[in-house]
This record gives C-alpha cells, sequence and structure tokens, in this order.
C-alpha cells in the first residue's frame, strides 16, 4: 500500500504525462516511468506496466475528442497500426537474440542518435504543409481529410503523401517497441508528420488514437508477468484522464507551430535519454 501522499503525487505525476501526452501526441510514458522509477524508486519493470496502463488511459482521454472534432484520420491510423503490429511481433521474437548477444545497448543509441538527428528536418520544415503535393498513394490510401483549427478559426484541408514511408517507419516504431519496451509515439508522430506530411495537429491526435491500440497488448503481457500494480495504477490512472482532458482542449486553441515547438523539445529530451541510457550513464 501507499500513502495518501504518495497517492496525490502520483495523481499530480499522471496530470502532468496526460496532458504533454494528448498535446504530443506521444502517451504518457516519457514522463510517468523515469518519475516511477528515480523518484518513487519503483522498480522499472513495475514503472513500464504502469507508464503502458497510463498510454491506455491517455488515448482513452484524448481520442474521443479529438475524433469528435474530426482531427484525428482513423483511416490513416488504421492502416498505419498493421505496420505497428507487425514490427511489434518482429522485435519480440528477436528480442532474445538481442539481448544473448549483449546488443541492447547499440539498438538504444542508434535510436537516440536517429531521433536527434530527425530534429533539425522536422523543424525545418515546419511549413512544409503549404508546399505539400499528393502523390499516388494519396489517391489509393485516400491521405486526404479536413478539420476545423480552432486556433485559426478556419478549416484546414490537407492531403498526405508517401504513405509507404509512413508505413515503413511504423514498422521500425512497433520493431523497437517489441525489442525495447519503449513507447513507439514519437516515432509515430514522425511518420504522419515528416514523413506522409500531415499537419501536426492532426498527427499528434492520429498517434494518441494509434497508441491505445498498442499499448493494450502490451499491458496484457505485463498483466500475466504481474508487473501492473493496481495500487499504484490507479492513481496514475485518474491523473492522466484528467490531464489528458485539459491537454485536448490546449491542443486544439494552440497554434501548430507552438504544438510543434513542444514536440521537438520532447523529441530532444527521448533522444538524449536514449543515447545515455545505451552509454549506461541513465
Amino acid at each position: 500500500m501507499i500513502s495518501l501522499v504518495s497517492s496525490l503525487l502520483l495523481s499530480l505525476t499522471g496530470i502532468v504525462a496526460g496532458i504533454i501526452g494528448a498535446l504530443t501526441g506521444l502517451g504518457g510514458a516519457v514522463i510517468i516511468t523515469p518519475v516511477l522509477s528515480i523518484l518513487f524508486g519503483v522498480p522499472l519493470e513495475y514503472a513500464a506496466g504502469a507508464s503502458l496502463v497510463a498510454t491506455i488511459a491517455t488515448s482513452s482521454g484524448s481520442a474521443v475528442a479529438y475524433i469528435k472534432d474530426k482531427v484525428t484520420n482513423i483511416r490513416i491510423g488504421m492502416s498505419l497500426e498493421i505496420a505497428t503490429t507487425a514490427g511489434a511481433i518482429f522485435g519480440a521474437l528477436a528480442a532474445a537474440f538481442v539481448y544473448s548477444h549483449n546488443l541492447a545497448y547499440l539498438i538504444f543509441i542508434a535510436f537516440g542518435s536517429a531521433l536527434l538527428l530527425s530534429i533539425y528536418p522536422t523543424l525545418k520544415n515546419r511549413n512544409f504543409q503549404k508546399k505539400n503535393k499528393p502523390d499516388h498513394s494519396t489517391e489509393v490510401f485516400q491521405l486526404r481529410g479536413s478539420y476545423y483549427d480552432k486556433a485559426e478559426k478556419k478549416t484546414i484541408a490537407y492531403s498526405g503523401v508517401r504513405w509507404w514511408l509512413g508505413e515503413g517507419i511504423m514498422f521500425i516504431a512497433g520493431t523497437l517497441s517489441g525489442l525495447l519496451g519503449v513507447g513507439s509515439g514519437v516515432l509515430k508522430v514522425l511518420a504522419m508528420d515528416s514523413g506522409m506530411r500531415l499537419p501536426i495537429k492532426v498527427s499528434t491526435a492520429t498517434s494518441n488514437f494509434m497508441i491505445g491500440v498498442t499499448a493494450v497488448t502490451g499491458s496484457a503481457i505485463y498483466w500475466g508477468l504481474g508487473y501492473i500494480r493496481p495500487f499504484l495504477v490507479t492513481p496514475v490512472i485518474i491523473g492522466v484522464l484528467i490531464g489528458a482532458a485539459i491537454g485536448t482542449r490546449i491542443m486544439q486553441q494552440q497554434q501548430g507551430s507552438k504544438v510543434r515547438t513542444l514536440f521537438i523539445i520532447i523529441l530532444a529530451i527521448i533522444s538524449v535519454e536514449m543515447i545515455l541510457k545505451g552509454l549506461g550513464i541513465a
């Protein structure tokens, strides 16, 4: 059991994670896992289990609002989820080889470095949507949509491109998730934002929809292994649901450039964290 003060702190952590997760499409793992393991001294496997459940809560809390406002593109999300799931299966099967040969640190370093290098083009191409032209995959997979941007006070119509690139990045995201047990929300957003050139709000909203589906599988496995503790997860979920509701409201009122800036900041933090973890420093 945990004290009332600890429960309140866990709920507060969940609120912060829910807000950031809803805003960026990354889920709450980037906040919850390090806070639980470092500040609360929770073993990593239990912290990861709580983060997976919190990711489902973030997705549930934000997906409904984003779908209602038609910011989420369900067609694109479901088509990309196939690649993510396939990658997760491949990653899980390859995990035994990776860990038996002590190669995990190389993957962490490579993953972190790749994310770090992706910051520049993501920042440079912040206005790419104005130059975007539909391609063959746009027509075949109907990568089109529109939503009313409350910050811009106008309807934004968009056309995605390079579906094949989005699928490829999603497969890598699923593979890394299966191999390392890391959240793949960051790559989901990059696949749609930089790869398929969807608006950043559509990318984050659709990622929020997708991460819940991905996290369900991982949560089921962690539950079977006994790594999900109800007394630890419950206050976190309560906070996440509150934070996700707040985050969706904030995101809808913000300029896309501000959402992208926040995403880039979180991306930089994750990149450094991955590299340090691979080097055995973090």
